[in-house]
């Protein structure tokens, strides 16, 4: 069962995400929120056309502040990318979160949990499912997308 504390930083990045939806091109739209010692330190929203991705722009914005921090995820952490650039997962790892909380897993063949294996072999310890039920209607378009395939 979540915490109080996962709750509510997973709502604001579900808040983060919901105005991007449909706004990130052929990306889904992520929110992600870096929370250290009870105090957000980076936040951000995937931006207008599906790039950056939230986890990039949240990490920038907490520089060093993310080692250690947890990062709440509307959807699993990217394991590759399309542009060659390095993947949320690995970013995630670089900056040496402590801990991941992801709200929905991602069926793309970038992501299917190998974003989630790539941080579980980094040693960050991830949380998935939290606020599930709430995030899933940020993804219903995207989701589509793979079922027709």
């Amino acid at each position: 069962m979540a915490e109080p504390d996962d709750i509510r930083w997973m709502r604001r990045a579900i808040g983060l995400a919901l105005p991007r939806v449909g706004r990130t091109g052929s990306n889904p739209a992520v929110g992600c929120v870096i929370v250290k010692d009870g105090e957000v330190v980076g936040e951000a929203a995937t931006a207008e056309g599906g790039r950056p991705h939230a986890e990039e722009q949240a990490l920038a914005a907490a520089g060093q502040a993310a080692r250690g921090a947890t990062a709440y995820v509307t959807l699993e952490p990217c394991g590759e990318r399309s542009s060659g650039a390095p993947s949320c997962s690995d970013l995630l790892a670089a900056a040496e979160v402590g801990r991941t909380v992801v709200a929905c897993a991602d069926p793309s063949a970038k992501a299917s949990r190998r974003g989630l294996g790539r941080l579980d072999a980094a040693g960050i310890l991830v949380e998935e499912g939290v606020l599930e039920s709430e995030a899933e209607p940020l993804y219903q378009a995207y989701w589509r997308t793979f079922e027709e395939k």
